[in-house]
C-alpha cells in the first residue's frame, strides 16, 4: 500500500539542494585528484609510496575544495535571495530577512527587476471569464464586447483633488512623489514636501514601515484620530489614516487620509473645556482632602469604626478624583506636546511608598487583596517621581475597578534587560482581543465597561505617554474571563545616565525623533 508523504515546504528546497552540490563537488575533485594521482604514478613522477605524492593530493583536494565551494557560494546566491523571496510571498515561516530590491548590488547586476517582478505578482490575482451560457436560446442579435472605460492621468488628478480625502504616495526612500490637494503636506524653501502627522508615543508610521522592510511584502495598517498641527496652531485637521505597503514597488507606500475632524473636533473641544474646568477644580479638591485628613486626626477618640470607615471612604473618592483631575491635565499637555519632564535617579520602591497608602485605602475600600512585592534592591530608574507614581495609581486603579469582588491584584518588578519592569495583575473579566489591540487610545471604552465602571477612558492613555515620555514601554496582556496584566517598563538609570547629563536631565534625549520626511513627527515639545 502506498503511503502518502509529508507537504514539503519551499524552504525545503535549498538545502537539499546544498547538500547535492557539495556532494557533487566532492565527488568531482576525488574524480580529478584520482585522474592527476594516476598520471603521477604511471609516468614514475613520484611513486605511490612517496610522501610528497599525498602531501600533493591532499593539498590540491583542499584548494578544489574550498575554490568549489567559494564559487557555489557565489553564483548560486542570486538563486538563494530568489528562493528567500519566493518564500515570504509564500507565507512560510522563515528566519531570513527579505531580499531588499532596491539594494546597489542588485541595481548594478541586473537582478532587482526579478525581485520586483516576485512581489509584484503576489499582489495580482487571476481573473476567470466566466463560460457562456449555452442552456440559453440564441438570437440572432450580434453580441458586442464593450471595452473598459479608460481616464488619464490629468483626470484622475482633478477627480483627486476635488475629494476631501488625502492621498499620499511615497517611494521606497520614503518621499513623497505625488499627494493630492487635501493631504497635510508642508513644502520647505527647498521646495522639499514632507508629510505633516502628528503620532503619538510608538506607534507611527515610520516606526511601522521600518518593520515592513524588514518582515513584510504587502501589508496595511490603520491609525485613528491622527492631527496634522498643534492644538494651539490655527487650522488643525483631524484624519484617519491607512497606509498600504508594497514592497519594490514604484508606489512602494500610498496612504489614505480619511477627514475626521468634524467628527474628533467636538471631543477635542470638550477637552479644553474639560482641562480648564479641572484646573479649577483641583483647589476646592485639595482642601476637601485636607479637612478630611485634619477632621479624622481631630475626631480620632470619639469616632466608632464605622465612622472611621466613612472618612476612609471619603478620602478614597477624594483621593480617585484628584486622580481624574491629574489624567485631564496630562492628557491636555500631553497632545500639546508639553510632556517635558526632567528625570532624575530614584527607586520603584520609594516611587511606590508615596502612593501606597491611598493604593491600600482604595482596595480595602473596594474589598480587593492587593499585594505588591517591588523589591528595594532593584537598580535605581530614570523617573520623575509625580508622573510615574500617577501611572502606578492609574494601572493599580483599574486593576480594582475591573477585578471581581474579593479578587487579588498582584504588583511585581524585576529586571528585565536594560530596564525594570512593572506588572500589574488582576484575575477580574479581562478583556477580548478588539477591546486591548485600542485600549491605549483616548477616550476608548468598551461598551461593556462603559455601562457598568466608571471612568474617562483617558488613564490608560495618558500613563502610556508619560511611560514613553521616559524612554519606556507599556503592553497589555489579558484574556477574556479571566483577567488582565498591564506590564511597563522604565530604562535603568545607568543605561541613559549620560544622555540625561547632555540635556540637563531632560526627557528629550529619550524620546525618538523623526528623520525629517514627516514634520513633527512623534516629537515632544517643552
Amino acid at each position: 500500500m502506498a503511503v502518502d508523504k509529508m507537504p514539503r515546504l519551499i524552504r525545503d528546497f535549498w538545502p537539499v539542494f546544498q547538500r547535492g552540490a557539495m556532494a557533487r563537488i566532492i565527488l568531482t575533485q576525488i574524480v580529478i585528484i584520482g585522474v592527476v594521482a594516476a598520471i603521477l604514478i604511471l609516468t614514475n613522477t613520484l611513486p605511490i609510496t612517496s610522501m610528497v605524492l599525498w602531501a600533493v593530493i591532499a593539498a590540491l583536494f583542499v584548494l578544489g575544495l574550498v575554490r568549489g565551494l567559494m564559487i557555489l557560494g557565489f553564483s548560486a546566491r542570486p538563486a538563494k535571495d530568489l528562493l528567500t523571496a519566493v518564500i515570504h510571498v509564500a507565507g512560510e515561516p522563515t528566519d531570513k530577512a527579505f531580499p531588499n530590491p532596491n539594494d546597489k548590488r542588485y541595481e548594478r547586476n541586473g537582478f532587482k527587476v526579478a525581485l520586483q517582478t516576485i512581489y509584484e505578482l503576489s499582489g495580482k490575482t487571476e481573473s476567470i471569464e466566466p463560460a457562456p451560457d449555452t442552456t440559453q436560446p440564441s438570437t440572432n442579435l450580434a453580441t458586442v464586447a464593450t471595452p473598459a472605460p479608460t481616464i488619464n492621468s490629468d483626470s484622475l488628478k482633478a477627480a483627486l483633488d476635488s475629494t476631501n480625502c488625502g492621498f499620499v504616495v511615497l517611494n521606497h526612500e520614503r518621499k513623497v512623489t505625488y499627494a493630492n490637494k487635501a493631504a497635510p503636506i508642508h513644502i520647505d524653501a527647498e521646495n522639499i514636501s514632507t508629510l505633516s502627522l502628528n503620532f503619538n508615543g510608538k506607534d507611527t508610521l515610520e516606526a511601522w514601515l521600518n518593520d515592513c522592510d524588514e518582515h513584510a511584502v504587502h501589508a496595511e495598517h490603520i491609525w485613528t484620530r491622527i492631527a496634522d498641527r498643534l492644538p494651539d496652531e490655527e487650522g488643525r485637521r483631524f484624519f484617519d489614516v491607512i497606509a498600504t505597503y508594497d514592497k519594490g514597488s514604484t508606489s512602494e507606500t500610498i496612504l489614505t487620509l480619511v477627514d475626521r475632524t468634524s467628527t474628533y473636533d467636538i471631543s477635542e473641544q470638550d477637552l479644553d473645556f474639560i482641562a480648564f474646568a479641572a484646573h479649577e477644580l483641583r483647589g476646592p479638591i485639595t482642601v476637601i482632602r485636607g479637612y478630611l485628613d485634619v477632621l479624622e486626626e481631630e475626631l480620632d477618640t470619639v469616632l466608632q469604626p464605622d465612622q472611621h470607615e466613612l472618612f476612609r471612604r471619603l478620602t478614597v473618592s477624594a483621593n480617585r478624583l484628584s486622580g481624574y483631575i491629574n489624567n485631564i491635565l496630562n492628557t491636555s499637555r500631553y497632545d500639546r506636546r508639553h510632556l517635558k519632564v526632567h528625570l532624575a535617579e530614584d527607586t520603584l520602591a520609594g516611587i511606590y511608598d508615596t502612593i501606597k497608602d491611598d493604593m491600600e485605602l482604595r482596595a480595602h475600600a473596594q474589598n480587593r487583596l492587593l499585594s505588591v512585592n517591588i523589591p528595594a534592591d532593584l537598580p535605581t530608574i530614570a523617573a520623575d517621581r509625580a508622573s510615574i507614581s500617577e501611572v502606578l495609581g492609574n494601572l493599580i486603579d483599574n486593576a480594582i475597578k475591573y477585578s471581581n469582588e474579593g479578587g487579588a491584584i498582584n504588583v511585581t518588578a524585576a529586571v528585565k534587560g536594560d530596564f525594570v519592569e512593572v506588572s500589574v495583575e488582576d484575575h477580574g473579566i479581562g478583556m477580548p482581543g478588539n477591546v486591548v489591540s485600542n485600549l491605549f487610545q483616548k477616550f476608548y471604552r468598551s461598551h461593556r465597561s462603559r455601562e457598568t465602571v466608571a471612568g474617562t477612558g483617558i488613564g490608560l492613555y495618558i500613563s502610556k505617554g508619560i511611560i514613553e515620555s521616559h524612554g519606556g514601554n507599556i503592553a497589555v496582556r489579558s484574556e477574556e474571563g479571566r483577567g488582565s496584566t498591564f506590564i511597563a517598563s522604565l530604562p535603568i538609570y545607568s543605561t541613559v545616565a549620560a544622555k540625561l547629563a547632555t540635556g540637563d536631565n531632560s526627557n528629550e534625549g529619550l524620546i525618538e525623533h523623526g528623520n525629517g520626511w514627516i514634520k513633527n513627527h512623534s516629537m515632544y515639545r517643552g
